[in-house]
């Protein structure tokens, strides 16, 4: 059984920091891509970062790039999304997901697998 369970999210300022975890079992993690998405309050889900299997690639949404950074460790079945300089904005449930995709895709409906998600609120 297949499992990935986030971690980390919390209530934090503007401009503050959070590390998100997901944690992986149940499968070949460094075989997969691994992907960060967000819903926010009434919108839709929306992709955030991804980063392939050996964790040498990683690829953003462009309102994220240079404050939110995507890792893994394929020793711990781990994959992380430190986030810094937050915004209001990047209020939301964060999902991590795991794919046999490339590191480009950013499609839900690639994902083969998804945790159950974590709040993050950042207030103003």
């Amino acid at each position: 059984q297949v499992q990935l369970v986030e971690s980390g999210g919390g209530l934090v300022q503007a401009g503050g920091s959070l590390r998100l975890s997901c944690a992986a079992s149940g499968l070949a993690f460094s075989r997969y891509t691994m992907g960060w998405f967000r819903q926010a309050p009434g919108k839709e889900r929306e992709f955030v970062a991804a980063i392939n299997s050996g964790g040498g690639s990683a690829y953003y949404v462009d309102s994220v790039k240079g404050r939110l950074t995507i890792s893994r460790d394929n020793a711990e079945n781990t994959a992380y999304l430190q986030m810094n300089s937050l915004k209001p904005e990047d209020t939301a449930v964060y999902y991590c997901a795991a794919g046999l995709v490339g590191v480009t895709s950013t499609l839900e409906t690639l994902y083969r697998y998804w945790g159950q998600g974590t709040q993050v609120t950042v207030s103003s």
